[in-house]
């Protein structure tokens, strides 16, 4: 037997004898490799084995064996499958098509006194629009995906006190063009 493969005979800790089959059954379907880490993790933790183990005979993040540990302990492994892979977006595609709106616009028009977004501002109107907080710097990460500048073009002198950064298009991409 492979070291990083859970060994299929032993009596488990966690799981049924049902659930087990289920597992061991679905890991040999043509899944993805994180798909697949999954299924191995809840097999290992259910034969004994620590996080430290699974994490090195799997090669995966302690957060990622911690997670689907404690799928298998609570008896949650049917999830394994319905769970996304990865962190969740916190800017979704209406969030991301909002912000290319606000950046075409001036603030002046949603009440600031200002006449330059800054990423800082763009983050605080769009957590009041929709609640979700996101940082200045993946603002300006989502902003330079979108193609757009946050910095002053040559020639432009219209700044004012407490402006820092200008939106300026270096040539138009379409959302379907991003990767999030």
């Amino acid at each position: 037997m492979n070291a990083n493969e859970p060994n299929s005979t032993t009596e488990g800790q966690y799981l049924t004898p049902f659930q087990r089959k289920l597992l061991q059954k679905n890991l040999q379907a043509d899944l993805s490799e994180k798909h697949k880490m999954r299924l191995k993790i809840m097999l290992l933790v259910d034969e004994g084995k620590t996080q430290a183990e699974i994490c090195q005979v799997l090669g995966c993040s302690q957060a990622t064996a911690r997670h689907w540990m404690l799928m298998a302990r609570t008896g949650q492994a049917h999830d394994w499958l319905s769970s996304p892979i990865g962190r969740p977006k916190a800017a979704s595609d209406e969030y991301i098509r909002r912000l290319q709106e606000l950046v075409g616009e001036s603030p002046r028009a949603f009440g600031y006194g200002f006449k330059r977004w800054t990423a800082n501002w763009l983050s605080k109107h769009l957590e009041k629009e929709f609640g979700i907080e996101v940082s200045d710097r993946h603002i300006n990460r989502l902003l330079k995906q979108m193609g757009l500048s946050n910095r002053q073009q040559p020639g432009e002198t219209n700044y004012h006190q407490g402006d820092r950064i200008a939106i300026n298009n270096l040539e138009a991409i379409s959302l379907s063009e991003l990767e999030f």
